[in-house]
């Protein structure tokens, strides 16, 4: 066990929360442009798949990242999804019809199957248990960061210049993630070498069990995600925002001082007490988006949907680290962000039923999410009872 006053402040923490950073802002930047870009192309109708199908391969992918990385390495299965989001921006000019645009977002997902899984394995292992709510809030600093300006930058640069020098500056990013992973040092002891029997994934390699209540949070919490992702776009369009991706910056820049404070708090007062504060937070920011008949009323939900999701990522991160097996690591994180991109895929799939150019039914969509929200809020409070001391 790590001694509890080792610092967390350390090079390699430093680098592993720089190259998240440059990472999410590869694969973000191009989410408030895609659906008009799929629109163009006569898609409009599938515009609920540009985070669906994404998701649908980033779920898919967990169970081999969390294999692999508690195998053959952190830092191998943090490049490959470097190396994915790299590639892929190439691509995109490339292949311009609507079936090939849909392929290279199931190609694309795979770069938030691989590199979030091994990532938070990764600081587990680097800093001491006290402190991983701590940990795990400051490296979501960093990732929410990248979330944010993410946005910004594609709706500015395909503005001033075109949609496809977005897709090339999204490949320079994911590049610039690469070259500091290859100054990264190993946190696995005993690692494998890679052979094709690692792909072979039996059924206990899929889910650690230990973890389903906060796959469960998870699941229910990130729907929201998924219909913000597909329809928020359009919304703030309508209620008079230019910038698509003021949204995004909004809420994720309101997240990141909360969640060092949610990290910590977690780490002090316990998991699902923070948890089930953030639920209702999130509800409530759910209801005003759905109200919202302005701008600024927009952007104000906007804020207190990121207080809500900054309390709850670091939290139920740390929480499914409490949960899992030391050895199973990387699978218990794989567990989570199934759990998290069914969440999402789901959202999206849920958003593009009700939303095709119709920008009537988009409010209806962010009240059944809060009617999601709270049924995890009702699992924290009546239904889910803690069976291990360090899960309270």
């Amino acid at each position: 066990m790590q001694k509890s006053d080792q610092s967390i402040y350390t090079l390699q923490f430093g680098l592993v929360c720089l190259s998240s950073f440059l990472f999410s802002a590869s694969f973000n930047m191009l989410i408030p442009e895609l659906p008009a870009y799929l629109s163009a192309m006569g898609g409009a109708s599938y515009k609920g798949l540009i985070i669906a199908l994404f998701t649908l391969t980033a779920g898919i992918s967990r169970p081999f990242s969390g294999k692999l990385t508690d195998t053959i390495g952190r830092v191998p299965i943090m490049a490959v999804g470097s190396i994915v989001c790299f590639v892929c921006g190439f691509l995109y000019p490339v292949l311009t019809t609507v079936a090939g645009f849909l392929f290279l977002r199931l190609i694309h997902g795979f770069s938030t199957g691989f590199k979030p899984t091994a990532t938070a394995a990764y600081v587990a292992d680097l800093v001491p248990e006290n402190r991983w709510g701590e940990a795990m809030g400051i490296h979501g600093i960093c990732f929410s960061t990248g979330l944010a300006i993410g946005p910004a930058i594609g709706s500015t640069i395909t503005d001033h210049f075109s949609i496809n020098v977005l897709f090339y500056c999204s490949s320079i990013f994911a590049l610039s993630s690469i070259v500091i992973l290859g100054n990264m040092k190993e946190t696995l002891k005993e690692k494998q070498p890679f052979s094709f029997s690692l792909l072979k994934i039996k059924r206990q390699d899929i889910i650690e069990w230990r973890v389903i209540p906060a796959a469960l949070i998870t699941l229910l919490s990130y729907v929201s995600y998924g219909v913000i992702l597909t329809v928020v776009g359009d919304w703030s369009k309508y209620l008079g925002t230019s910038n698509k991706g003021l949204f995004f910056m909004v809420f994720t820049l309101s997240s990141l001082l909360i969640r060092f404070v949610a990290g910590k708090a977690s780490d002090r007062h316990g998991r699902v007490l923070i948890l089930k504060i953030s639920l209702a937070l999130l509800a409530v920011s759910l209801l005003s988006i759905g109200f919202a008949n302005s701008s600024f009323t927009l952007m104000a939900a906007s804020a207190l949907y990121g207080v809500a999701t900054g309390m709850l990522s670091p939290t139920v991160n740390a929480w499914t680290i409490d949960l899992s097996d030391p050895k199973h690591r990387g699978k218990a994180m794989a567990t989570m962000y199934i759990a998290l991109e069914a969440g999402i895929g789901l959202g999206a799939l849920l958003a593009g039923w009700l939303f095709i150019d119709n920008i009537k039914t988009i409010p209806y969509t962010f009240f059944i999410c809060t009617g999601i929200t709270i049924a995890a809020l009702v699992y924290l409070q009546f239904v889910w009872k803690p069976k291990l001391a360090t899960a309270v």
